[in-house]
């Protein structure tokens, strides 16, 4: 089996691929995966990590503003868009898959849409509650489309090629032990670890608050170890504007900042509580670990789904859910502590979330795509 997996810009596009990749290579040792996706995406840094080849191609996403500004980069979008089918094309001829399979983010429509003009079977996996622009304008064509939400089935029209899987995790996260994890860490029966991180590239706005809230760590001289992952954008700054704040790092070694968790498995079966944004793959590893967290969803997406998301995990008892507008440093320092004090509470929270989550998820996405390309090749 041959497959080309395309989605990127953030890493809740890249992730569930790469998950979808190794699931594959499990079942059949020979399969051959290669990626596809943004020359400026995080997939340049976890695809080639992972030790998958990568072909970039030229993209950009549609701005939803009306303004000139906004209109010029739409143009360009568009004109990009075309010549990046273009190419797609020349590297589907090389590949040759068997299948494609398009993970969200601007980064894969071209490559999806040109595999559904030149015949070959695509796949569409949209991880959250409300689907993007990209997979509503390539479902219709698409050999499947699996979703991660029975609301996402119900806005794309529902129907047999639209099927409920649930969200993939790596093999990582389902073979993490939480006992392993934590003495790797060093940490003791009673110590507690939070781990917060917002996103891959990370965002300038929280990053900020989070500045903040490690000053007052550092002041108040906090027990609990923190670590967390500024993305690429923060890397340098946020460290500085922490200590211009008062943060005393080096006096701190509990306190950890770091640009990318690439053991993120581990740290997050050790973690006492995670601080993150809402997105679903995200979510969908939380709750397979069983994780209590503090979700700050993204206000700056699409129908504001990450909020949407969020809450449904939360209506659950599986999280704590604090709107961006309220989450200044101060306020997330609190909430931090008033949740690491209730360690039953906590547990209680991770329980919640376990109920929810889909272990079986990529057996069922694994069987969709093999179902696909079989009915696929029967058309024919």
């Amino acid at each position: 089996m041959k497959l080309y997996i395309t989605g990127g810009g953030t890493g809740g596009h890249v992730t569930p691929g790469i998950a979808i990749a190794r699931y594959f290579e499990h079942k059949h040792p020979d399969t051959v995966v290669r990626f596809a996706g943004s020359a400026r995406g995080i997939e340049n840094k976890l695809v080639p990590r992972e030790g998958y080849p990568l072909d970039t191609i030229e993209i950009i996403g549609l701005s939803r503003s009306v303004s000139p500004k906004g209109l010029a980069h739409n143009l360009k979008a568009a004109k990009l868009a075309v010549s990046a089918v273009g190419k797609a094309k020349k590297l589907l001829a090389q590949a040759r898959p068997d299948c494609v399979i398009g993970c969200g983010g601007y980064a894969s429509f071209a490559v999806v849409r040109a595999a559904q003009q030149m015949g070959i079977p695509t796949v569409l996996l949209e991880v959250n509650a409300l689907p993007g622009k990209v997979t509503k304008m390539l479902a219709k064509k698409a050999d499947r489309v699996l979703v991660c939400f029975e609301q996402a089935r119900e806005i794309l029209g529902g129907g047999d090629k639209i099927v409920l899987t649930g969200a993939p995790v790596r093999g990582e996260i389902l073979a993490a032990d939480r006992a392993a994890a934590r003495a790797r860490f060093g940490l003791g029966e009673a110590d507690q670890l939070v781990v917060s991180f917002w996103g891959s590239m990370g965002a300038k706005y929280m990053n900020e608050h989070m500045a903040g809230t490690l000053a007052l760590e550092c002041k108040n001289n906090v027990s609990y170890h923190h670590v967390h992952a500024t993305g690429a954008a923060a890397r340098e700054w946020l460290p500085k504007m922490a200590e211009e704040q008062g943060a005393e790092l080096a006096a701190h070694p509990n306190i950890l900042i770091t640009e990318y968790i690439y053991d993120m498995a581990d740290r997050l079966a050790a973690a006492d509580l995670v601080v993150c944004r809402a997105g679903a793959a995200t979510m969908g590893e939380l709750c397979l670990l069983g994780r209590p967290a503090l979700l700050v969803p993204s206000p700056f997406v699409a129908e504001n789904h990450q909020e949407k998301n969020a809450r449904a995990l939360e209506a659950a008892g599986g999280c704590r859910v604090l709107l961006e507008k309220d989450a200044s440093p101060q306020a997330l320092y609190d909430a931090i502590g008033e949740m690491l004090s209730d360690r039953e509470a906590l547990r209680c929270m991770g329980r919640a979330a376990t109920a929810l989550a889909a272990p079986d998820a990529g057996e069922k996405i694994y069987r969709e795509i093999l179902s696909a390309v079989e009915q696929h090749q029967n058309k024919r």
